[in-house]
């Protein structure tokens, strides 16, 4: 990293990194990083007065002459490499894997995990829903940390003994700098499509396709899906060794004789791998995209001697938070939590259980406030496609009127000529989505997956649909005990 200092010592040693200047002490070191909302620079005497004895930035700052202040061209990428030195550079002491992708890498990393673990690896865990450091678990806040935080998780997960850590990789993550001074020892590409393009997030899909490959140029052996039609995107300008999974003929790590197994409250899938591993596989997880997730799991685990028969055992007992998270409400009813979340997502996921030939499909969801508006259209279009039956209602309105959310949702279904109601307040629209459902039918309710909580204007609300289905379907049950004994 080249720097340069503009006064003071610049070998002094400081007691801890901070970005937020109200988190100055004594002898720390405050790094300007540049927000969207706001400028850490502007921020540089405060952290002095909390008693910053140096400034990380790349414009100028005004503090005293005792103060040591380094100049970098680019504080994001500067606050890695520090923060891995600062914790003793805890990612050379583990196997590191990075998953990215469009879908799949919260399930993807818990699999992984999963199958190391069942062959008595210890391995660390950050991602969307929580970060596992082998001593502790922390709820997360976003897919993938700032760099700081992710060298403080690495050094706990060094310290707690696990011998690998799997990361979810955002496209955020990459173009933010947050894993810049991490190399992979192997870095997994699950699906490329169109997604987190707006105002605060990418500018076009091929600066969200740049963005995702860029992992590839930061690990040892790249693992790629060899069936999805972006992975030239993906591995243009790698450097990296490559392997390949998937369906079609040529991958490495290839799956065939696909089954769709259905179990009282449950569904599953049944299929075979060729190439790395020879065996037959069965998931309590349902759709065709979890075999790519096993296999791109596989693919990893195979440089770790995991044999088939713990792949197994990993894969029929896991169970990933919000994703696909199924719950019986009796007489072959199923009724599923799932973070879709989008229109990509929830097409995907609507067309993975119209092959489990359901009586009936009802989906639940709304769209968040605040966000690109275009995805409550494709969440209405994909419903109206594919779901028998939709209930509209809030998802995170935020600042924006949920019927004004609502609305923009159901005139996509009305143009596609799907059948809904709407029950804007998110309980009740649970409530009568699992009341009313038929035996052999299956209800999804979307959207929120494994969040706990619901926001409306600047208020976090607790709210958590997987409560919410459970408290509906004890409802159902204690009203039916009540008629049949009346």
């Amino acid at each position: 990293m080249t720097y340069q200092c503009l006064q003071g010592d610049e070998t002094l040693q400081v007691s801890k990194i901070i970005l937020d200047s109200e988190k100055a002490s004594e002898a720390s070191v405050f790094v300007c990083i540049k927000g969207a909302l706001t400028d850490g620079h502007l921020y540089a005497s405060e952290a002095v007065t909390g008693g910053a004895a140096a400034i990380v930035c790349s414009d100028g700052v005004d503090v005293p002459p005792s103060v040591t202040v380094i100049k970098v061209e680019d504080t994001k990428k500067a606050l890695a490499s520090m923060a891995a030195a600062f914790y003793g550079k805890p990612a050379e002491a583990m196997k590191m894997i990075g998953v990215t992708g469009t879908k799949g890498k919260t399930t993807t990393t818990y699999m992984i995990k999963a199958m190391l673990e069942e062959a008595g690896m210890k391995t660390g865990l950050i991602g969307t829903i929580h970060i596992d450091t082998g001593a502790r678990i922390i709820e997360s806040e976003h897919t993938t940390p700032e760099s700081l935080e992710i060298q403080r998780y690495l050094w706990e997960m060094k310290e707690a003994g696990c011998k690998a850590a799997v990361i979810e990789v955002s496209s955020q993550a990459l173009m933010l700098g947050r894993v810049e001074a991490i190399e992979f020892d192997y870095g997994v590409f699950t699906n490329l499509e169109e997604d987190h393009i707006g105002p605060r997030e990418h500018k076009s899909f091929a600066e969200y396709a740049y963005w995702k490959s860029t992992l590839f140029q930061k690990c040892k052996i790249g693992i790629i899906n060899h069936d999805d039609p972006c992975k030239d995107l993906i591995l243009k300008g790698h450097t990296c060794d490559i392997e390949t999974y998937g369906f079609d003929d040529g991958s490495d790590l290839q799956a065939g004789n696909f089954y769709h197994v259905r179990l009282p409250g449950k569904l599953g899938v049944e299929f075979r791998v060729k190439g790395s591993y020879n065996i037959d596989l069965v998931a309590c997880i349902p759709g065709k995209f979890t075999c790519y997730n096993a296999m791109a799991a596989m693919a990893v685990c195979r440089h770790f001697d995991v044999t088939g028969e713990e792949i197994q055992r990993a894969l029929k007992k896991i169970s990933v938070p919000g994703r696909q998270e199924m719950f019986s409400a009796g007489n072959d009813k199923v009724i599923m939590v799932d973070y879709a979340h989008n229109g990509t997502a929830l097409r995907c996921l609507l067309t993975a259980l119209r092959d489990y030939k359901p009586k009936k499909l009802t989906c639940v969801f709304g769209c968040g406030g605040e966000r690109d508006r275009n995805r409550r259209f494709k969440m209405g279009e994909a419903a109206a496609k594919l779901a028998d039956f939709s209930v509209i209602t809030s998802d995170n309105p935020r600042k924006e009127p949920p019927l004004a959310i609502i609305d923009d949702i159901t005139t996509e279904i009305e143009a596609a000529g799907g059948a809904y109601t709407v029950i804007a307040d998110r309980r009740e629209a649970i409530a009568y989505a699992v009341s009313h459902c038929i035996q052999g039918e299956i209800v999804v309710i979307a959207g929120k997956g494994h969040e706990t909580y619901q926001i409306v204007g600047d208020t976090v609300l607790h709210f958590d649909d997987r409560d919410e289905v459970l408290a509906s379907i004890e409802k159902v049950k204690n009203e039916r005990d009540y008629h049949s004994r009346n």
